[in-house]
């Protein structure tokens, strides 16, 4: 078997449902596998994948693994030469696997191979690309710096390479991770005694450390609604600090000056946000632009919006006076045009969502902060 593709679900049933559909399509041609994992999920999240994906090897945990061990149980099980770690909130196109596996194979020295990621909006992912961050590196992301000097301080997002651009790189993020199985196991998975955001970046560094070379892969693109364009509190920075003393406990010597910059990254940046004040969310959609062809859709939109909804066809260009939401039907398009037209149509006073095959419900994001929204139909 070529591919195993590993998906960790906590209580997240209509993204995994999502996520599922475009797996199902992106291995249409590959001999692979999806693997579930379910973290205890209070919602309905299983009964779905049994009734809807029964070719889908579905893991039941009685309780809230955490993200290493719940990946490391899937991985357990699976029998591809390749592993995908792959996040729920994800959609891939058709042709995602294809891509990277042909250029996995090429490479001699394999660690781990991560994609062009992007979110809701279309808008490029950092996170998809980064380096080993030093104390100095984590202070300058913590502090924000590299946006005010990225050529100069732009090392934890690897400004060494575009995000159109592809070469090797230190570290990658756990939404999308491919890699042999074999290295994986060599390496001894995710450590399960990771705190929250330091386990992607353990991972990264082990395969560095066993020799291995690490790629940043742009030509094609993942849909990602739970990057770092979420909203940053408090509480994310106090974790943040966690994963980074965790990550230099383990590979490096702990000194004095890590404390210090970490407790002052959190000051200035708490403070930054305190002037800010919360970004202002987005105003809800005047009207809507459904890309299909099915009438009775457009008409059960109507329904839901209580407003009129125009069909369109993808192949003509959107008016931005006259457009504030398009919903494309997935029944009507493919995920890969589905994903460019969110590439080519970001930035323009547009907000997206996704109807998808066979459900009854659409999937997006208004904004750049948010996480995601699911609207049912």
């Amino acid at each position: 078997m070529q591919l195993s593709v590993i998906i960790l679900n906590y209580n997240v049933r209509y993204f995994l449902e999502q996520c599922v559909l475009s797996v199902e399509s992106a291995l249409n041609t590959i001999d692979g596998e999806i693997i579930v994992v379910d973290n205890n999920s209070s919602d309905d999240s299983c009964a779905m994948i049994k009734e809807r994906f029964p070719n889908v090897k579905l893991i039941e945990n009685k309780e809230n693994s955490g993200f290493p061990k719940g990946n490391n149980i899937g991985v357990l099980v699976a029998k591809g030469e390749y592993i995908c770690i792959l996040n729920p909130d994800t959609v891939v196109a058709e042709d995602t696997f294809l891509k990277v596996l042909a250029f996995a194979k090429k490479q001699n020295n394999l660690g781990i191979v991560g994609v062009k990621l992007i979110d809701g909006t279309g808008n490029f992912l950092p996170e998809s690309k980064r380096g080993i961050p030093s104390p100095w590196v984590a202070f300058t992301k913590i502090t924000g710096v590299y946006k005010i000097f990225p050529e100069a301080f732009g090392k934890y997002y690897a400004r060494h390479l575009s995000e159109n651009e592809t070469g090797k790189v230190e570290i990658l993020v756990g939404a999308f991770m491919l890699m042999k199985r074999d290295l994986y196991n060599e390496i001894g998975g995710f450590d399960e005694n990771c705190f929250m955001y330091s386990d992607d970046i353990d991972l990264s560094y082990m395969a560095l450390k066993k020799g291995k070379s690490n790629y940043y892969f742009h030509e094609t693109s993942v849909i990602h609604y739970k990057g770092e364009s979420t909203i940053k509190d408090g509480t994310y920075m106090k974790r943040f600090q966690e994963a980074m003393s965790f990550f230099y406990k383990k590979h490096f010597r702990v000194s004095f000056f890590f404390s210090i910059f970490m407790k002052m990254g959190i000051v200035f940046f708490l403070l930054v946000k305190l002037f800010q004040g919360k970004p202002k969310p987005k105003s809800s959609p005047d009207n809507y632009v459904l890309i299909s062809e099915d009438e009775i859709w457009r008409e059960k939109l109507k329904n839901k919006f209580q407003t009129p909804v125009r069909i369109q066809d993808i192949f003509k260009s959107f008016s931005e006076n006259s457009v504030s939401e398009i919903i494309f039907d997935q029944n009507y398009l493919d995920y890969k045009t589905i994903i460019q037209a969110f590439e080519i149509n970001k930035n323009k006073g547009f907000t997206f969502k996704i109807l998808h095959k066979s459900s009854n419900f659409l999937i997006g994001s208004n904004s750049s902060f948010d996480r995601g929204e699911v609207v049912k139909i």
